[in-house]
């Protein structure tokens, strides 16, 4: 831990009266879990605090208190500028694009590029939340029932259920300490990982029926058509990268994601240890960590596919 950037940050904060947070694009439980547990923080501070999601909060997370509280563009006057789980500028999403440099930027993936003015990047956590579970009573902002519920979703997604291999013993004792303002952790489990919607559940099944698997690698193709077929208001991939992420005897899964804006969003897991697969999403300008990256990539389905398995398979040296 940086002491240093961790002092500087508190006398930000401390300064600070208007604030915008952002986290990225397509957000995922540790995107909105940091971002309502310092958002909900600093307004409890009694400061003004715009909590801002481009693409809103996903219907997963909208039981969260706060979440309503969540915007997809910023609007009038702020001083302070603060990102949370991005690893680069890009991922806050477009409407950011004349902001500037942000104030602030809290992160812990290990391809982060430090493009904030203060940088606390802390990619041994397993979740931004978790940085944030460490040092918000150190700022001197208490953890209350509801940013605890926040934070404890960052947690608990971004280890699967503290199922991924950076799971530590330190990331149960902050669970633990979360539990302890009384909320409900089995519930937010169940809401976050388990329970999906009927259309989720369709565009699943569209996903699973079109894997494959070759040289170590198994993947799934999601289309726009599955997307309108099923239902399914997302633009992501429904946390089907988890599922297929589970089939045993591959060394990498990966799921391939078709945009609207003829643009593919490739996801990749390290299904066994010693296997970096952020060094692929950085070639692609993505980013993330060893065992979890991604990236989106410009250009059409048929294009980006052959492309993207022959490159994984090249760098990886599957």
């Amino acid at each position: 831990m940086d002491k240093e950037t961790t002092g500087a940050i508190k006398e930000r904060l401390n300064a600070a009266n208007k604030i915008v947070v952002a986290s990225h694009v397509r957000p995922d439980g540790d995107a909105v879990g940091s971002l309502l547990g310092l958002g909900l923080a600093l307004q409890d501070a009694g400061k003004s605090v715009q909590m801002v999601l481009v693409d809103g909060v996903p219907s997963s997370f909208k039981h969260l208190e706060g979440s309503e509280l969540v915007v997809k563009e910023p609007n009038g006057e702020y001083d302070t500028f603060i990102t949370v789980d991005c690893a680069d500028l890009k991922r806050v999403g477009r409407v950011f694009e004349n902001f500037g440099q942000p104030d602030i930027n809290i992160d812990h993936h290990k391809t982060n590029e430090k493009f904030g003015r203060l940088n606390l990047i802390e990619a041994e956590e397993v979740a931004t939340a978790a940085i944030l579970t460490n040092h918000l009573p150190e700022w001197n902002y208490p953890i209350t029932k509801p940013i605890a519920a926040a934070l404890l979703t960052g947690i608990i997604t971004d280890t699967l259920g503290f199922r991924t291999s950076n799971t530590t013993p330190e990331a149960l004792r902050q669970c633990a300490a979360l539990m302890e303002t009384g909320v409900d952790m089995p519930d937010i489990y169940m809401r976050s990982l388990v329970k999906k919607s009927f259309p989720a559940a369709k565009y699943w099944g569209a996903g699973l029926s079109s894997m494959e698997q070759k040289d170590g690698i198994v993947w799934g193709v999601l289309t726009l058509e599955d997307r309108k077929r099923s239902g399914y208001s997302g633009n992501d991939d429904a946390d089907l990268i988890n599922m297929i992420s589970a089939i045993d005897g591959n060394k990498v899964g990966m799921i391939f994601v078709e945009q609207s804006d003829n643009h593919v969003k490739i996801s990749w897991r390290a299904l066994e240890p010693g296997i970096d697969v952020s060094q692929v999403a950085k070639h692609f300008k993505g980013g993330g960590h060893a065992a979890a990256a991604g990236a989106d990539i410009p250009g059409t389905l048929s294009e980006i596919h052959p492309l993207v398995l022959e490159t994984t398979k090249e760098l990886l040296g599957l």
